[in-house]
C-alpha cells in the first residue's frame, strides 16, 4: 500500500511538473525568448507567489519532514497526490490565445530542462520515490528558474545556429541581384500596407512577401530560406522593431532598394522610451537605401513629416491635402460596400474603390499605390487590384453575423492613432447601438495611463456602450469614460475576461447594432 502511494505521488508530481514547464516555455516564447522580458512578466503578474507555487512549497516541506517516514503519513501522501492531480487538471483545462509552438528551439529547451531536472532529481532523491516526488514538486515551485537558466546556457548554441541561418539567407539573396526588395516599416499600418502592396504588385510581377508577423530578423531569414523562389521578381519585407537598431539589422541582411514608412507614433515606448527613438529606428530603413533608392513617407504623422531626407528620392503622402505632401486624397465616400476615393498628386488623379473602410486603410493603400506607380504597374491593374483587396484579418475587418449584428474586428493590435480611427469608424454607424469591447493599449511606457484615459474619453464621445476587459488598463480607461459623465452599470460594463464580455453582449446586443473589438491582449497580460 505504501509503495503504491509513493508511486502515485511521484507520478502525479512528475505529470504536474511537465505541465508547469510547458506553461513556462509558452510564456518565454511569447516574450521572444528574452529572459529580461520573461522576468518582467513574472514580476508584473506576481508569478513568484501564485497559489500553485505556494502549494508546491508546502508539499515540498511536508515531504522533507521526518514525519514522512511514519506509516500514517500515507494519508497525507494521498491528499498531496490528489491536490497535484487537481492542479494538473486545472492547468490542462486553461485556455490560451496563443498555444506553445513546438519549434526546434523549444525542443532544445525541453531537452535542456529535462536534463537539469534528471540530474538534480538523482542527486536529491537518494533513490527513493519520496525523494523523487520532492524533486519534481520543488521544480514545479521554482520552474521559472530552470526555464531561464536553460535559456541562458543555450544562448551560445542559439547564436551559432542563427548565424548559420543568416549566412545561408544572405547567400540566397546574393544569387538574385535583379530582384526588387521593398521594405515596409512603421509604428502601425505596416502589415496591412504589406498585404495591399502584395495584392497590387501581384497583378504585374511575381511577388513574395514575408508572411504573418515574420517581421523580425529570424522571421525574414526563415522566409528567404523556406519560401523565396528563383523566379520571384519582388520581395516585400515587413520590418518590425522594439529597440533601436532592429530595422538596420534587417536592412543589412536584405539590402532594400525601396521603402515605405507608414507611421511614427507612440508604440513600444516601454522599450524605446522616447518618440525620437521610435523615429530614428523607423528611419533606419530610409537611411539604409542606396543612392538610387526610393522612399515613400506618410506625412500624416508629425514625426514622419518633420524628418528631412536627403539621401534618396522621396514621395510624401497624406490623406488630407498638405503643403508638404506630394500625394493626397479627395472625394472620400463610405458606404456599406466599402470606400471610394481619389488619389491626387504629380498631375495624376486615380479614382479607386475598395471593400476596406476607415481612414487608416486609405492611408495604407496610398503608400502601396505610390510604390506600384513607381514600378510601372498600369493604372488599370492598380484599380482592379485595389477593388479586389480583401480585409486583413483582425485589422478593422467588418462582417455581419446571422443575427444582424455588424462586427468590426480590430483585435490584432491597438495604438493611440489606430484606436482613434477605429472608434471614429464605429461612431459613423447609425443603425443601432455602437458597442466597443476592449482591454485598452499596452507597451506605452510612462504614457500608458495618459493614452488609455484619452482612449476612454473618445469611447464616451463615439460609443453607446463600452465593455472594458481585464484589469491591466481598467482604471485608466474607466476614469476617462466617467470623466465624460458615464456611470458604470448603465452604459459601462467592467469584466475580467472576453468570455464575460461575450456574456454581456449576448444580453444587450440586438440586430442593427455594431460591435467593435479593439485589441486583444496576449496571454502575458491579465
Amino acid at each position: 500500500m505504501i509503495l503504491a502511494l509513493d508511486i502515485l505521488l511521484a507520478v502525479s508530481a512528475m505529470i504536474y511538473m511537465v505541465f508547469v514547464v510547458k506553461r513556462d516555455l509558452q510564456m518565454l516564447q511569447q516574450n521572444s525568448y528574452r529572459n529580461e522580458r520573461y522576468k518582467k512578466w513574472l514580476d508584473m503578474n506576481g508569478e513568484y507567489t501564485t497559489t500553485s507555487r505556494m502549494v508546491c512549497m508546502v508539499i515540498g516541506l511536508l515531504l522533507m519532514t521526518s514525519f514522512a517516514q511514519f506509516e500514517w503519513f500515507g494519508v497525507v501522501k494521498l491528499i498531496v497526490a490528489i491536490a497535484l492531480i487537481g492542479m494538473t487538471v486545472s492547468l490542462a483545462k486553461k485556455k490560451y490565445k496563443h498555444s506553445l509552438v513546438f519549434t526546434k528551439r523549444v525542443w532544445r529547451l525541453c531537452v535542456s530542462e529535462l536534463a537539469l531536472i534528471a540530474v538534480v532529481s538523482v542527486l536529491f532523491s537518494a533513490g527513493s520515490l519520496n525523494g523523487i516526488a520532492f524533486a519534481f514538486v520543488a521544480f514545479s515551485a521554482f520552474s521559472y528558474v530552470v526555464t531561464m537558466f536553460s535559456n541562458w546556457i543555450l544562448k551560445p548554441v542559439e547564436s551559432a545556429i542563427n548565424k548559420t541561418y543568416y549566412n545561408d539567407a544572405k547567400r540566397i539573396l546574393s544569387q538574385m541581384p535583379h530582384m526588387k526588395i521593398i521594405g515596409i516599416t512603421g509604428s502601425y499600418g505596416k502589415t496591412s500596407t504589406k498585404h495591399y502592396l502584395n495584392r497590387i504588385l501581384s497583378e504585374h510581377f511575381s511577388v513574395l512577401m514575408t508572411p504573418g508577423s515574420f517581421n523580425t530578423p529570424m522571421g525574414v531569414i526563415r522566409t528567404v530560406r523556406e519560401m523565396l523562389q528563383p523566379y520571384n521578381e519582388v520581395f516585400i519585407v515587413e520590418m518590425g522593431a522594439k529597440n533601436v537598431g532592429d530595422i538596420k539589422e534587417i536592412c543589412d541582411l536584405v539590402k532594400p532598394e525601396m521603402g515605405i514608412i507608414t507611421a511614427v507614433g507612440p508604440q513600444h515606448l516601454e522599450s524605446f522610451k522616447t518618440i525620437e527613438n521610435v523615429q530614428s529606428t523607423k528611419f533606419e530603413l530610409v537611411d539604409s537605401l542606396p543612392a538610387n533608392g526610393f522612399a515613400v513617407l506618410n506625412n500624416d504623422f508629425e514625426y514622419v513629416a518633420n524628418r528631412e531626407v536627403k539621401n534618396v528620392e522621396t514621395r510624401r503622402y497624406a490623406v488630407n491635402a498638405s503643403i508638404d505632401a506630394d500625394y493626397h486624397t479627395e472625394d472620400i465616400k463610405y458606404s456599406a460596400a466599402g470606400t471610394t476615393f481619389t488619389v491626387v498628386g504629380e498631375g495624376k488623379r486615380i479614382e479607386l474603390s475598395t471593400k476596406l473602410i476607415g481612414e487608416c486603410n486609405i492611408s495604407n493603400l496610398m503608400g502601396a499605390v505610390i510604390i506600384a506607380m513607381k514600378l510601372g504597374v498600369p493604372e488599370a491593374k492598380i484599380k482592379y487590384a485595389v477593388s479586389k483587396i480583401a480585409q486583413v484579418e483582425h485589422r478593422l475587418n467588418m462582417k455581419r453575423t446571422p443575427a444582424g449584428i455588424v462586427i468590426i474586428d480590430d483585435a490584432f493590435n491597438s495604438n493611440p492613432d489606430g484606436s482613434r480611427m477605429a472608434l471614429d469608424v464605429l461612431g459613423s454607424m447609425t443603425g443601432g447601438k455602437r458597442i466597443v469591447v476592449t482591454p485598452g493599449m499596452i507597451e506605452l511606457g510612462d504614457k500608458q495611463d495618459f493614452y488609455n484615459r484619452k482612449f476612454g474619453e473618445h469611447i464616451a464621445e463615439t460609443c453607446d456602450v463600452a465593455i472594458i476587459v481585464g484589469k491591466y488598463n481598467r482604471e485608466s480607461i474607466v476614469s476617462g469614460i466617467k470623466s465624460m459623465g458615464w456611470v458604470e452599470g448603465e452604459k459601462l460594463y467592467v469584466v475580467d475576461s472576453f468570455n464575460e464580455a461575450q456574456a454581456v453582449l449576448s444580453r444587450i446586443a440586438a440586430a442593427g447594432d455594431t460591435v467593435l473589438y479593439e485589441n486583444d491582449l496576449p496571454d502575458t497580460f491579465k
